[in-house]
């Protein structure tokens, strides 16, 4: 005899094996990871993963890269992004990004000017990822 449960997203009571680990069933948990692919390819949603992405690795979510921001500052959600919306940089990259169809080299990405220092205002300039992976690669090679 199966036992059921009910979906927190869609509220259907539905068997066992229609959920994974999460308490949403398997039906909702695909249409909410495609939502959100769609709408990370919006430079709104697109803004909000970078962010989280580099508040990650300054509080150590992120463990392997975490010897390399442990200590430093970030600037808080709101400042980033008013900081990126009104970059023309950002734009500009995102545009070549969407064109490409979502090709990631040509996604924009933050780089810390100076790396001994965290993400600040002054410390931080948008680039491709293909351009930011080139400069921590030389970097790690010039021994900086």
């Amino acid at each position: 005899m199966s036992q059921y449960r009910k979906c927190t997203r869609c509220g259907k009571s539905k068997s066992e094996d229609c959920f994974g680990k999460a308490k949403t069933c398997l039906e909702c948990s695909k249409k909410h990871k495609e939502a959100c692919k769609k709408y990370e390819k919006t430079p709104k949603g697109f803004l909000m993963r970078l962010y989280r992405n580099m508040k990650s690795r300054v509080e150590g979510i992120q463990k392997i890269k975490f010897h390399l921001y442990k200590g430093k500052s970030i600037l808080n959600k709101d400042e980033f992004y008013i900081w990126a919306t009104g970059s023309s940089k950002f734009k500009l990259l995102f545009k070549d990004y969407e064109d490409s169809n979502y090709d990631r080299k040509l996604a924009p990405s933050v780089d810390r000017i100076n790396s001994d220092k965290g993400y600040n205002l002054n410390n931080m300039e948008f680039v491709t990822m293909s351009e930011n992976s080139r400069r921590g690669s030389l970097s790690r090679w010039n021994g900086k």
